[in-house]
Order: structure tokens, then C-alpha cells, then sequence
């Protein structure tokens, strides 16, 4: 039994295979209309809808470039040919970049030797990647492995495109009669109906997919953290993204020739502050003593000299430690709950787990009476509602805390995997800033956190436009 809209697809072609766009022309009907009847008569054994991946090449910036001025490769043996063989005249002619991608070809090639400073072609080398580029532009076809060279090299780029084709496998031969479709009041009332055959109806066919809105899955695991602290009592604090060196570093007892304060770990502005308060209040002064001489805390210093200048220059915070840290000495007198979920930043090349900008779980507890076992305590505490049943802590070290552990979770086929740092704040943080009593702290990095709930192996897929990833995660945790 076929419907009025198959077997108006069905009468209007022949056996073989059709565009959306030439069945819809040949049907008189819309490309809805069309895939649909051809998924209905799919159904059926009539047809077969077909999708066709294309693929287009195009060259990159850097390939346009190159197929216009030369390859850097083509370039360095021109300069050669033209008796400039000394390296560092190649490289102020060529650019430092350009001059060594260039170098790294004719060596591949085996059309350079390097003696002393200069550089000698021993052979003609052939510059067969400008004609592939060329086939490219003009969008001629392109043996894979050469495609593969020039995209490797980032001088050919691709997009793809869905082609939809409606195979008709069989005509049924029988004479197609039009079935009722949709019982309307106008049938009914005009008596059409009667002597007419209805269109059965499948219930078992999947309906249409429908999409609602829905809480990003990585926002929604930082609520879910922001509500477990909430509801044990905790207060959530926020902080500024730039925090001068003394709130990030100095304050923390870290010392400063710490390998963490380096440019390749830190973004540093070049901005200054006075520290009119933290001089006002004492702060600058009994830190400064610690970092030196360990003041009254029991504690022998780093030794050398604290250099206040260090600690008034400006940087993108490296931790949310700095925030919780000065809320701490604006709040001294225990107790305190208190946590903050925010973006801090590091000198981090990009890869599948390191990212220059994540967000970092911070807290901390103020109180006379509370020690590591309180800590480790609320850590589990945490961890297993967040869905972690297994957790094990690792002995650590960090220079504002001791004891220090590294709290751990065990995944299903990973193993243990850490998930930050904690420990108890030294004397040598808290004393000088007034705090009284002991300090629990502790920072996690939620996207890590993320990437285990979620079951990602990237971590830069929690900032992709991935509409299809983002459709397949449940709207709420089961």
C-alpha cells in the first residue's frame, strides 16, 4: 500500500538513480516531498536513498603563497644558485621560519651539505609539489599520497559536501491506486470516504528526532560541583583574571626563583601596582622577612633577598589559590568554608589534556581543630558524589602546603588517574597574613574532572561547536 506522495515519486521515474533536485524537478515536488516518499518506498523495497560524500581540495593561504612566490625550498636554491651560500646572509634574505622549512626539504631531497657556515648545492633539486599545488588550484584529481604530502605540510586544505541520490530499484507493476492519507472533515462531511481504501499506519516506524535545548554537558558538571559545596556549607567567592605577583606567588610562600614564576609557565603584564594596602596592613613586610629569614613562623626562609618590585608586577593568575588565599586574610578569624570555580592561565602548549586557559576548583577551610584527616575526609566526600567511588591520595609537594597529597580516582580501563593537589597551608602562608588557625586547601582541575564523567580522551572537545557530540549527551545525568 503506497501513499499519495509515493506513488507520485514512483510514476514520475524510471529504474535508476536520481539527484533530490532532478527527482524533485521530474515529480513536480519539493525536496521534503521527495525524501520523504523515497524513505517511505525504502522501506517498502522500492528504493534506496543513497548519500555520497564529496570531498574538494583547496590550497591554504600559505599554498597560495607559495604557488605565487615559490617554495621555500625553491627559493633557497635560487639564492644558492645565485652564490649566496652563507647561512646567516640566507637567513636575513629568507626569514629565519621560511629559511629553515626551506633548508628541511633540500636536505629531505639530498641537494644541500652544510660546510662550516655556508650552504653548497651538490645537486638540481625537482620541485614537483608546485605542479600538485597548481592541480589543486585548478581542480584537476590528485593522487592520495601527494594530496596527503601537501596537507601535511598545510598547503592543501578540504571541505566536504552530502550528495543525496534516489535509486528506484523496482516499479511495482500493478496499477498504483491513491490511498487516503489524511481523514479530514471535508471527507467525512462529503461523503468521499465511503468506497475508498485508507492508508495503514506503522507505529513501529522511529519518528523524527527532536533536539530541546539543554545545558552544555561541561557547565552543567561545574554546577553540579558548585552544588556539592553549597550544600556542605561552603561559600563561593569570586577574584579578579589579573592579580599582582604577590597575591599569585609572594604571599603563598613561594619563593622567587621558583621555576613556576618563569615566563614559559606564566603570562606576566607589563603593569605594576603599589600594594598600598598590603603595605598598610603589614602584609609586604613580615612576607618579606619570611621569604628571607622565616620571621617568627619557626622556619629558616628561602635565605637571599625578597625583591618587592617581583611581587607588584601584574600577571593572568596561574591558580584560583590567589583568590582564596587573600580572602583568607581579609577574613582571618576561623571559621571559614570557603571555595571558587574560575579560569586561571599557564604558558601550556595545546595538546589532548593541556590547554593555556582551564578552570580550577578551589577551596579551603579555616577552623583551630581541623587536620589532615578532616581533609582527606572531605576530599572523598567530594569525589564520591561526583559518581568516584575509588579514591586514593598520593604523598605531594607544593610549596605553600605540608602535608600535600595528590587526590586520585579510579576509571574503569585508565586505572588511577590524579585530579590535582591539597594539603594544609604552612605557617609561613598564614602566620604572616594574620590568619589564625589551620588552613585546609585544595585545587582540582574540572576538566579533567570532565573529560573522566563524560568519557572524552581530548580535553579541547569541551570547547568544540560539535553539534552532533552535544545532541548525543543526555540532557540529565542517570
Amino acid at each position: 500500500m503506497l501513499s499519495p506522495v509515493e506513488i507520485t515519486l514512483i510514476k514520475a521515474l524510471e529504474r535508476g538513480k536520481y539527484s533530490v533536485d532532478e527527482a524533485a524537478k521530474k515529480a513536480g515536488m519539493k525536496r521534503d516531498a521527495v525524501l520523504k516518499a523515497a524513505h517511505l518506498l525504502q522501506e517498502k523495497g522500492y528504493a534506496e536513498v543513497v548519500t555520497e560524500l564529496r570531498r574538494r581540495y583547496f590550497l591554504t593561504e600559505e599554498g597560495r603563497r607559495y604557488l605565487k612566490e615559490g617554495l621555500p625550498e625553491e627559493r633557497l636554491t635560487k639564492l644558492l644558485e645565485e652564490g649566496v651560500e652563507n647561512i646567516d646572509a640566507l637567513k636575513e634574505l629568507m626569514g629565519k621560519a621560511e629559511f629553515g622549512i626551506g633548508l628541511g626539504w633540500l636536505r629531505k631531497k639530498g641537494a644541500v651539505n652544510i660546510d662550516g657556515g655556508r650552504l653548497r648545492l651538490v645537486k638540481k633539486p625537482v620541485f614537483e609539489e608546485k605542479e600538485w599545488l597548481k592541480a589543486v588550484e585548478e581542480g584537476k584529481e590528485l593522487e592520495e599520497d601527494k594530496i596527503r604530502q601537501l596537507m601535511k605540510r598545510k598547503l592543501v586544505d578540504f571541505d566536504e559536501n552530502k550528495d543525496i541520490y534516489v535509486v528506484i530499484k523496482e516499479v511495482p507493476k500493478a496499477e498504483l491506486k491513491a490511498y487516503v492519507a489524511d481523514l479530514t472533515p471535508e471527507i467525512i462531511k462529503s461523503g468521499e470516504w465511503k468506497g475508498r481504501e485508507f492508508l495503514k499506519y506503522d507505529i513501529t516506524i522511529p519518528s523524527k528526532d527532536v533536539f530541546a535545548a539543554k545545558v552544555h554537558p561541561y557547565e552543567r558538571i561545574i554546577r553540579e560541583c558548585r552544588k556539592i559545596f553549597l550544600e556542605m556549607g561552603f561559600t563561593e567567592i569570586k577574584g579578579n583574571y589579573v592579580q599582582p605577583s604577590f597575591w599569585n606567588f609572594d604571599a603563598l610562600f613561594q619563593p622567587q626563583d621558583h621555576p613556576a614564576r618563569d615566563m614559559q609557565d606564566t603570562f606576566y603584564l607589563d603593569r605594576y601596582v603599589d600594594l598600598k594596602e598590603e603595605f598598610e596592613k603589614g602584609y609586604v613586610e613580615r612576607v618579606k622577612e619570611t621569604h628571607e629569614n622565616g620571621w617568627i613562623t619557626g622556619s629558616t626562609g628561602w635565605g637571599g633577598k625578597w625583591d618587592v618590585n617581583r611581587a607588584r608586577q601584574l600577571v593572568l593568575r596561574t591558580h584560583t589559590t590567589a583568590i582564596t588565599i587573600h580572602y583568607l586574610a581579609q577574613n582571618p578569624e576561623p571559621p571559614v568554608k570557603a571555595f571558587c570555580i574560575d579560569r586561571v592561565y599557564r604558558r601550556e602548549t595545546i595538546d589532548a589534556t593541556h590547554l593555556p586557559e582551564f578552570d580550577q576548583l578551589e577551596g579551603v577551610v579555616l577552623d583551630r581543630n581541623v587536620g589532615f584527616r578532616h581533609l582527606l575526609g572531605l576530599l572523598k566526600e567530594f569525589f564520591a558524589k561526583m559518581g568516584f567511588e575509588d579514591v586514593r591520595f598520593r604523598p605531594g609537594y607544593f610549596p605553600y602546603t605540608e602535608p600535600s597529597v595528590e587526590p586520585e580516582v579510579y576509571v574503569e580501563g585508565l586505572g588511577w588517574v590524579e585530579l590535582g593537589g591539597a594539603g594544609v597551608f604552612r605557617k609561613e602562608v598564614t602566620e604572616p597574613l594574620g590568619i589564625k588557625g589551620r588552613v585546609l586547601a585544595w585545587g582540582l582541575g574540572i576538566g579533567r574532572l570532565a573529560m573522566l564523567r563524560l568519557g572524552m580522551k581530548d580535553l579541547r572537545r569541551l570547547y568544540l561547536p560539535d553539534i552532533g557530540w552535544l545532541r548525543k549527551i543526555p540532557a540529565i545525568r542517570r
